[in-house]
Order: C-alpha cells, then structure tokens, then sequence
C-alpha cells in the first residue's frame, strides 16, 4: 500500500487499482482497506479504484493524541482524494456513509457521491440508545474489554448473541478486537445519532443514498429522510438486502451510477 500524510501529520495508507475515473471508497466500523476488496475488484474493472485504511486501522497511524474528532477523519479523506486527478466519486458504507457525507458538505470535492445505510438512530429514543452505547463502548474499551466493545457493536447492528459466541471462536475475531478501539471514531461520527439534515444542504454533489430491502423500518426511514435533505438526492432500495450487503448486487448499481457524466473508462 502506498502512504499520505493526513493535515495533521498522521499517514494514511492507500491502494489504487483499475483504471479510468476515480472512485474512492469508505469503509465502514471493524473494516480496513482489506474489507473493501472484493468490492474493488468488481469495480475496477471500469474505474480506478481507491481503498484507504481509515485512521488507527491496518496501516494507517493513529493521530497525535489519537483524538476521537470526525474532523481530523474528514482531512484523511481530503487527502486520500488528492492522490487521483478529474472528478471524484465516492461509496461510503454505513459509518462510512456518514463520513462522506459530512466530508461533502464541509467541502471535501466530489461529483458523486453514493451511501448505503449511515447508522444514526433519530428520535428521542434513538438519542437515549445512542448515549447508553456511547457510555458503554467508553466503560469497556477504558476497561482494555476489547472484546466486549465488539460484542457490544455487534449487537448493536443486530447480530444475534449466537452468532456473535460463534464469531468469538472463530480466526477473524482476533482481528476484530484489534480494530475495536477505531469504534470510537465511528461513534463519534454519528454524533448524539441525529442525522445532520441541516449541515446535508450544503452537498453539492449528485448523491445517491441506498437501503436495503430486508433492512428494519427505522433504517429505511432514515435513508428517505438522508435523500429528502441533500439537495437533488435520489434514494434506492436494493431488493433482498440487507447490512451484510453483497458486493456483487452493489457493484452494478454503483457503476451505473459513477458511470454518468464522464466518469466511465473511454475505449
């Protein structure tokens, strides 16, 4: 992987594949570069491709102090966008989505822009749930409860208690648990879990916001009201689909969508 220094001096590690424009992709909580791949694979087949290892994960260095601020996250992604020329596009997953979102509407050039399911939980409620996560992923990772601050996201984002005691037995856990301290700049991306439709207005990117079929009601809600505040934003249901997204259901409809106004390969 190729590095970039981030504003504040923190290197971000990169890989670039394919060719024709470029498109950035953002990975969302416990993903790396590496998550991301297959996604790439399939896209690069049409664009050139960027993964990055967001800050404090895989290659990439944590920043000065390890601050948790999503601004520092959102120079990284400035920076990741400077290494291609000509108009960018970006898919981001999830947290993911809500970091480009933001990089978007505080400037971070694109021309389109592509999200699937950014995790705020609106309503008095959602609040409440969000402020008791926020507490308790605190409590366990000051705790060196790695572990438990998985589990604890995991079980957030629905996965049943049996699959997550199958997932502690398995090779991949071990790799979890070392991302698990990246849970906090998730966290604190999505703020106290309202979405920021005020700040949304000022995306200008032609934006693309996705959902999934069999995702729950509240999910959905929230990408209708995501798409109703981004000026000229399109919203789409991927029919089947769920959070555990298949790269190759994705990859059609995001190549269609990069693949307007210019940003198709030439022969």
């Amino acid at each position: 992987m190729d590095r970039i220094l981030s504003l504040d001096g923190t290197p971000i590690a990169y890989n670039r594949q394919g060719g024709g424009a470029p498109v950035v992709l953002v990975g969302g909580a416990l993903s790396t570069a590496a998550t991301d791949a297959p996604l790439a694979a399939l896209l690069a087949r049409r664009f050139t491709v960027v993964t990055y290892d967001r800050r404090g994960r895989g290659s990439s260095g944590p920043g000065p102090g390890d601050p948790c601020v999503p601004a520092r996250e959102i120079e990284d992604l400035a920076a990741v966008t400077g290494v291609v020329d000509g108009p960018v596009a970006m898919f981001g997953m999830s947290s993911g989505g809500a970091l480009a979102l933001e990089a978007q509407a505080a400037g971070v050039p694109m021309e389109l822009l592509a999200v699937f399911e950014p995790p705020y939980t609106p309503g008095v409620r959602g609040r409440a749930y969000k402020a008791r996560c926020t507490r308790e992923l605190r409590e366990r990772l000051a705790a060196g409860d790695r572990g438990g601050a998985v589990e604890l996201f995991l079980g957030r984002t629905g996965v049943p208690p049996e699959t997550v005691a199958r997932m502690r037995r398995a090779p991949l856990w071990e790799g979890l648990e070392a991302l698990a301290p990246t849970l906090e700049y998730d966290d604190a991306l999505l703020g106290d879990g309202t979405p920021p439709l005020g700040r949304l207005g000022a995306v200008t990117a032609r934006t693309l916001i996705v959902s999934g079929g069999f995702s729950a009601d509240p999910v959905r809600q929230t990408a209708l009201a995501l798409a109703e505040a981004v000026p000229g934003a399109r919203h789409r249901t991927l029919t089947g689909q769920t959070r555990e997204l298949a790269p190759h259901v994705l990859a059609p409809v995001l190549a269609e969508f990069f693949g307007r106004r210019g940003l198709v390969r030439q022969a």
